[in-house]
């Protein structure tokens, strides 16, 4: 992300990573004072945080969590057993989640999540035992489908991170 006021802003931006709890289309990028201030030009960093808003362009890059395997959160809204909210964590890489499906052992299929918002996908009534989730992925190799099984464990809880054993690039 940069700012594009070239009297106060640096030519290079700063790399954020986007978390998106954001509801709704008219989100905005918050940053940090310390990440604010990288975007200005040295010894400026006051005036340009003194702006509050500034228009930006930003472009989306590659990254990197170095030995971290992609984690699936329960959202801090889910409520055991009746509703089950998950953010994908630690998402490597230039891929971008399209949908999440969750298996439903009794009738032996896959059932798409609602995505709630951002990155938040959600569903009432979730499955019992433990929880199995794919993803439909767009990266280099195009679409592709990809298996957590038995990622969230039967009696899970709001606000835990299970981690799965793949990793998206």
């Amino acid at each position: 992300v940069r700012c594009t006021n070239p009297q106060i802003c640096a030519d290079n931006g700063v790399n954020i990573v986007v978390t998106d709890y954001g509801e709704g289309d008219n989100t905005d990028f918050i940053l940090s004072p310390r990440a604010y201030a990288r975007m200005a030009q040295p010894d400026t960093g006051a005036h340009l945080f003194a702006y509050g808003v500034v228009d930006v362009e930003y472009q989306r890059i590659p990254c990197q969590y170095s030995g971290y395997k992609t984690q699936v959160k329960v959202h801090e809204h889910s409520k055991y057993p009746n509703y089950l909210a998950i953010v994908v964590l630690y998402q490597a890489g230039e891929s971008e989640i399209l949908s999440v499906d969750i298996w439903q052992e009794d009738c032996k299929e896959w059932i798409g999540m609602r995505r709630a918002y951002g990155a938040v996908y959600d569903m009432a009534n979730p499955p019992s035992g433990d929880i199995s989730l794919r993803f439909q992925v767009r990266g280099s190799a195009g679409l592709t489908w990809v298996q957590a099984p038995n990622v969230i464990p039967k009696y899970w809880k709001a606000g835990v991170a299970y981690e799965t054993d793949i990793q998206l690039y």
